[in-house]
């Protein structure tokens, strides 16, 4: 007989945990051992209200029905089916569902299982596709300085974040160049929205393709919104100009939209609120409201066209064993009608205002030296404390904890990004309990 799931592990050592200071967590462990809706359940039995979507992916908050019901349903019928040479009617289902909502000539979808993988998917196709039109020269690819495109080593090599490539240098990929951030507090702090200054760090670009000559770059990946960075708002303009230059010169433009799909800006993808089209999209994360791990890139119809040109085969060689797993097709189709049914996206945009407002009324609180928003997206810098730099920040996530809040912290920035199912008094519950942990940490 299965023995019940303990809320109280006895042995913590045998997870070797990602992306945490795993002797650290271990000494004084945070455990959540339940979810619904707006808050997740601690070991202890509090209730903890949910700032970041989970990691920025729960946008319909957690265990809602219709979506566990599908998923419950989809296991009982058929677990798993293959996708190499074969096919099952839920994925192709999924996939014109998704098309159905794409911006512009995005029309075709090739499903992976996260963001990462996703993002390397991008670049492949992205090669694949230079080879396909006869331009193999095509070899270079362009990310950004501070830009995050998950773990695989290509979204590692075209990334930006210098902790996660120190680690790993022998493996990165040969080949890439790096935009500037946007990120100038000189300039920039405390916008709301959109910052005015810094459309002209776009221009970067056509330096690095006068350096590297036009016609040996690939593409160019780069997050609307950087999200795991810190919440970095594109300046007015400054996608636009990315869009021209890649446009000019024959370039393939990539959307990471693995945190700013389906919702979190207001609209169903950045590319519909910033009126810009790329030519490859990822995405993850609320594509299944994280309720099964799945990625997808999503590409425009002359790309896919392309690979279709040649004798009958194999057009891409690559893939997952799960690409298209029908658990997760199941719970995409549930997530789609769910945010259609409810009017998340809709609902997030109507948010946005007091969202700002509220996340802006933390200026002059102690420690703050810059707020950010777009959509239902935050950002809070702190002044690092001399020598000990991100000690501040997790001070203020642990506090937050403690009271009853889930942030997310990179470096000395607190991240949010709540379920879109948020209210107005959430709002100042996450906001009130910040400004007193930050108070407690100046």
């Amino acid at each position: 007989m299965s023995q019940p799931l303990r809320s109280d592990p006895n042995n913590l050592e045998a997870l070797w945990m990602p992306f945490t200071a795993n002797r650290q967590f271990k000494r004084a462990p945070r455990l959540l051992v339940g979810a619904k809706d707006m808050h997740y359940t601690a070991a202890d039995g509090r209730k903890i209200l949910d700032g970041t979507a989970g990691l920025w992916c729960v946008n319909a908050g957690h265990c809602r029905e219709p979506i566990t019901a599908a998923i419950r349903e989809q296991a009982g019928r058929m677990d798993f089916a293959p996708g190499f040479q074969m096919g099952h009617p839920i994925a192709f289902e999924f996939a014109s569902r998704l098309a159905a909502i794409l911006p512009g000539d995005l029309d075709h979808v090739f499903f992976a299982n996260s963001g990462s993988e996703a993002v390397d998917t991008a670049l492949k196709i992205a090669l694949a596709y230079h080879r396909a039109v006869g331009k193999p020269e095509r070899q270079r690819l362009i990310g950004r300085v501070r830009g995050y495109h998950g773990v695989g080593f290509g979204g590692m090599s075209v990334g930006g974040i210098a902790a996660n490539r120190k680690q790993f240098g022998a493996g990165l990929l040969g080949m890439v160049d790096h935009l500037p951030h946007t990120h100038d507090l000189a300039h920039n702090a405390y916008a709301k929205g959109q910052p005015e200054w810094g459309a002209h760090l776009a221009d970067e670009l056509e330096r690095l393709v006068q350096l590297h000559d036009p016609s040996t770059i690939a593409a160019v990946i780069v997050e609307p919104l950087a999200g795991s960075t810190g919440v970095l708002v594109p300046p007015k303009g400054y996608l636009e100009r990315l869009r021209a230059i890649c446009d000019k010169h024959g370039i393939l433009l990539i959307f990471d939209e693995v945190i700013t799909g389906f919702g979190r800006l207001g609209a169903g993808f950045a590319a519909d609120y910033f009126g810009i089209v790329p030519d490859l999209m990822t995405v993850a994360k609320g594509i299944t409201n994280a309720t099964v791990p799945m990625g997808a890139v999503f590409a425009r119809k002359g790309i896919y066209e392309a690979f279709m040109n040649g004798p009958d085969g194999i057009e891409l060689f690559h893939g997952y064993t799960y690409s298209g797993h029908p658990l997760a097709a199941a719970a995409g189709l549930a997530t789609l009608e769910l945010y259609r049914q409810e009017g998340l996206f809709e609902r997030a945009a109507s948010l946005a205002d007091y969202w700002q407002s509220a996340i802006h009324s933390l200026k002059g609180v102690p420690s703050v030296i810059d707020l950010r928003n777009l959509g239902l997206v935050g950002g809070i810098e702190l002044e690092p404390r001399p020598g000990r730099p991100g000690s501040r920040a997790y001070d203020v996530f642990v506090d937050c904890f403690e009271n009853g809040l889930l942030i997310r912290v990179t470096a000395d920035i607190i991240a949010l990004s709540p379920p879109l199912i948020v209210e107005k008094n959430q709002i100042d519950q996450m906001v009130d309990t910040i400004d007193q942990a930050l108070r407690r940490a100046a």
